[in-house]
């Protein structure tokens, strides 16, 4: 159960299922017995753990949306592969696309999915676009006019002039999710936004990312971000969130489209859609995390881009840790935001002190937010450990329960972490007094960051 207090709710983690967990499937609801075989199925192929029993029956008391099966998942590392899965999937759309980011930037790569955007426009294709504007606050609005004037659907979330607020002004709430959805079956989600950033790949030998000519002040180290492409009858909740969010910044009405098509099962893969929202009482992705957290009994695998943790999250790590499980956090070691990176290291010491393993990710600027528990359940989305993703932002996220893919996620984690640096408490210890008074400054602002 969630007990709400001020800031972020307190997550009771003993909790008994009422009644029987049913799954969703193309045709809609599965009987008790159906769900039932379903989950034996996960249980059996995963390692001894209760996260089935123990997680599922406190998740379900909080997410509204049902775990839905088959759907069919691919994992997407980085810009090149992401962007290029999705211009194919734009290049097949035959009757909408509903794209939302927080950061759509005008240079190369934005300019990329301008031009095929208006394309589909042109052919036909009702296209829908949300963008943040705190994200985007430095692409000029003539890259948004050209998009209007070519027919596309266009809504700037939560405006920074409150003169052009449609839904009050709420300057600190945003909307930080990275959608793409394709004719209401395929869905892109992730921390991938549209931007020249991540023109280069993070694994390869050498780092040669393109670098804008107009953008001077485009980062030179690459990117490290993680996707996923899904495609089955879970695509319709990622869509629904698209259309509340729509009609919760009363944008203009959307074109008569067939948003909710009827979708047969693709693949075997077991999928909840989670949209949290600044207007939740209690954050579904915050509670659904620290639930899962509680429920592991092997290793819990976190690669996060921001990690400012409250003192639930803390907590639960720690005790996690107490009861033999396995935790290892990769964190950025260089960030494009320092005051988040310094508050960050900050909180190094006491996880070191009780057994929970950091490392820095080398050469990379890490913006992954990924976490794996017990192999089986697994989550990508845009939602960071720290405050703002919790309270501030609009966030989404997938969690995906199973072997199959978690043993995807395994090894990305594992690539990830061959190429980090694991911090000692003895190292940490011997830091620097700079570093020392950055991270206590920026610690006083960690609910703001």
């Amino acid at each position: 159960m969630v007990v709400s207090c001020s800031g972020l709710p307190k997550v009771e983690s003993q909790v008994e299922a009422t009644q029987p967990l049913q799954l969703e499937g193309s045709r809609g609801i599965l009987s008790p017995q159906q769900s039932k075989l379903v989950l034996e199925k996960l249980s059996r192929r995963g390692p001894e753990t209760n996260i089935f029993e123990r997680h599922l029956a406190l998740e379900e008391s909080i997410a509204p949306t049902r775990l839905v099966v088959g759907n069919r998942v691919a994992l997407l590392q980085d810009g090149p592969a992401t962007y290029k899965a999705m211009f194919a999937a734009i290049s097949q759309a035959k009757d909408h696309i509903n794209m939302e980011t927080y950061i759509i930037e005008d240079d190369e790569i934005g300019r990329d999915f301008s031009k095929v955007l208006i394309d589909k426009q042109h052919a036909g294709v009702q296209v829908n676009l949300i963008y943040d504007s705190v994200g985007s606050v430095n692409t000029p609005r003539v890259f948004f006019d050209h998009l209007k004037e070519n027919g596309i659907n266009v809504l700037e979330f939560n405006p920074v002039n409150p003169l052009m607020a449609k839904n009050g002004w709420q300057i600190n709430q945003r909307d930080h999710r990275k959608l793409l959805i394709i004719d209401g079956h395929t869905a892109f989600l992730g921390g991938i936004n549209i931007s020249a950033v991540y023109s280069g790949g993070s694994f390869g030998r050498r780092a040669s990312p393109k670098v804008d000519a107009q953008k001077a002040d485009t980062p030179k180290v690459p990117w490290r971000d993680t996707d996923m492409l899904i495609a089955g009858p879970v695509v319709a909740n990622f869509q629904k969130l698209f259309i509340q969010t729509w009609a919760k910044q009363k944008g203009a009405a959307l074109a008569d489209k067939k948003y909710f098509p009827l979708i047969n099962n693709q693949g075997g893969e077991v999928i909840r859609a989670i949209g949290s929202s600044s207007d939740d009482a209690a954050p579904q992705m915050y509670t659904t995390l620290i639930s899962a957290i509680n429920s592991a009994e092997t290793a819990i695998y976190l690669t996060i881009a921001y990690f400012v943790p409250d003192p639930q999250l803390l907590d639960a790590l720690k005790i996690a840790v107490k009861r033999g499980v396995d935790v290892k956090v990769i964190l950025p070691s260089q960030t494009d935001s320092g005051l988040v990176f310094h508050a960050g290291r900050s909180y190094y010491a006491g996880l070191l002190e009780d057994g929970i393993r950091i490392y820095e990710r080398r050469e990379k600027l890490l913006h992954s937010k990924t976490v794996l528990i017990d192999g089986v359940w697994s989550t990508v989305g845009s939602t960071n450990l720290d405050w703002r993703s919790f309270l501030h932002n609009d966030e989404l996220n997938a969690v995906v329960l199973g072997t199959d893919f978690g043993v995807q996620m395994n090894a990305m984690f594992n690539k990830d972490l061959a190429g980090s640096d694991e911090i000692t408490l003895e190292q940490w210890r011997q830091r620097g007094l700079v570093k020392r008074i950055k991270e206590t400054a920026a610690r006083l602002w960690a609910y703001w960051l």
